[in-house]
């Protein structure tokens, strides 16, 4: 399974790709990419839209992931702030669905407990956990990239968990 995680921002877009090697002994988290689309604040909200949409449709062409998961939108104080950011979440949806990938969303907390263990982990223990989980020499280059890889893990964990249940039944 290749997961693509997306961590929606106004100004940084943290993407991390995730996959299970099943063929290990052991079957093992592997980092296959991760990055943070930078967008400049001097341009239209719909130019950084457009550059959001543009660069996440070609990353998910380039690593061919299986489903992308996202996180869901947390309820905030400043309700400018979370227009904005639910307009780069429609377009990282709507990317996913005219690449023709399943979309499947989790809670800060959901991820933050599959990831570190805590539901209000700080950011840097999620950096700590993904670069062990992820057996990396050293964090990814933004927290926004770890937060992506993270919500990429707790997709995969959520499926092997349901899959064992499954089986069990």
């Amino acid at each position: 399974m290749r997961v693509f995680g997306i961590d929606c921002g106004t100004e940084f877009t943290g993407y991390g790709v995730v996959e299970v090697d099943r063929d290990a002994r052991m079957p093992r988290l592997v980092h296959c990419a991760a990055g943070t689309i930078r967008l400049n604040k001097k341009q239209t909200t719909p130019q950084r839209l457009a550059q959001v949409y543009a660069e996440l449709t070609g990353l998910m062409a380039l690593h061919a992931p299986e489903v992308v998961a996202i996180e869901e939108v947390f309820f905030s104080a400043n309700a400018k702030s979370a227009l904005k950011l639910g307009q780069v979440r429609g377009v990282a949806m709507l990317a996913a669905a005219t690449s023709g990938l399943t979309v499947v969303e989790y809670a800060p907390l959901s991820i933050k407990s599959a990831v570190v263990g805590y539901g209000l982990a700080a950011k840097e223990q999620v950096q700590f956990m993904v670069t062990r989980l992820l057996e990396l020499s050293e964090a990814p280059e933004s927290p926004d990239a770890a937060d992506a890889l993270a919500i990429a893990i707790c997709h995969i964990h959520t499926a092997q968990t349901l899959q064992m249940q499954g089986a069990r039944r």
